[in-house]
């Protein structure tokens, strides 16, 4: 197939959009609060059926507690194709010391030199996912 005749937008199986989730750590958190819209750029780790997050006491933290229902996204370029994946779902702060040390042991550090000692994690009510063949807009 060439790449004329890729569709330009295909879409994701849930368990199809897992696996792009799996293969990056970067991707935007969308809460909102009072009708205030608050985006944050993320690092996390899929695994488990859940995306853990790191996090430090402050605005993004205060924002989960008060609203648990969230968005996230991540996508990715790959040559001449990328991926977009929306995760929406409920939070839930990890405070039992048992699952904070799992959490520990896990591939997830801090991606600036912050102590971000709060795990969150998102547990998923629904996965949506497009696959786009990147190319030029067609004649008109």
């Amino acid at each position: 197939m060439t790449t004329d005749e890729r569709p330009p937008v295909v879409e994701l199986t849930p368990e199809q959009s897992w696996q792009y989730l799996e293969k990056t750590y970067h991707g935007r958190l969308a809460v909102s609060v009072a009708n205030r819209p608050s985006i944050y750029p993320v690092n996390y780790y899929a695994h488990d059926g859940v995306i853990l997050l790191r996090t430090s006491p402050g605005t993004k933290l205060a924002e989960l507690t008060v609203n648990d229902h969230v968005a996230f996204e991540a996508d990715g370029i790959l040559s001449d194709q990328a991926w977009s994946v929306v995760v929406k779902g409920t939070t839930h702060t990890l405070e039992t010391q048992s699952a904070i040390d799992a959490a520990d042991e896990l591939p997830l550090q801090p991606w600036v030199r912050t102590l971000k000692y709060r795990y969150v994690e998102i547990r998923p009510e629904e996965i949506t996912g497009r696959f786009f063949n990147l190319g030029p807009e067609p004649e008109r």
